[in-house]
């Protein structure tokens, strides 16, 4: 009963540390691996932006941060609004736990053997990460259809 009491409260940590996602924060990104926006001008009036979110942080807010900061780039150049012509979301980093069995079988002078063992692993990371790659097209004057209003969306 012992063993698997101590089994027990082992997944139940695991549960709640599986459970624990870094919180996905609105800023710049630190590095290559970091999380948060980058940008480029690929030219004039034309942009790459990319959110990168943390463990664990849902798509939808990965996705919105990437909006945002397309609109604080193309607002700050001087564009009144922008279009999404190009977008790729990705999902990157654990897809979870899994469970493994083995089988193996030797021999050696009079004896032999056959083993079964079963291997488990757990989630640490908090989660998938995910990002947001949005190709925007900024314009200035009368917004067209299906545009994002940048000044509004920036708050600029």
């Amino acid at each position: 009963m012992r063993p698997m009491l101590c089994a027990l409260a082992a997944l139940t940590l695991c549960g709640g540390l599986t459970a624990c996602a870094t919180p996905t924060n609105y800023g710049p990104q630190a590095d290559a691996r970091g999380v948060g926006f980058s940008d480029y001008r690929i030219e004039n009036g034309r942009y790459r932006v990319t959110f990168q979110g943390g463990p664990g942080a849902p798509p939808e807010q990965v996705s919105d941060f990437a909006l945002r900061r397309a609109a604080e780039v193309v607002a700050r150049d001087g564009y009144d609004w922008f279009r999404v012509v190009d977008r790729m979301g990705e999902r990157t980093g654990s897809r979870g736990g899994g469970t493994t069995v083995g089988i193996g079988g030797g021999s050696g002078g009079y004896r032999s053997g056959v083993g079964v063992g079963i291997g488990t692993t757990f989630d640490l990371s908090g989660g998938p990460s995910y990002r947001q790659t949005l190709e925007v097209l900024a314009g200035k004057g009368i917004r067209p259809e299906g545009a994002y209003d940048a000044r509004q969306m920036s708050g600029v």
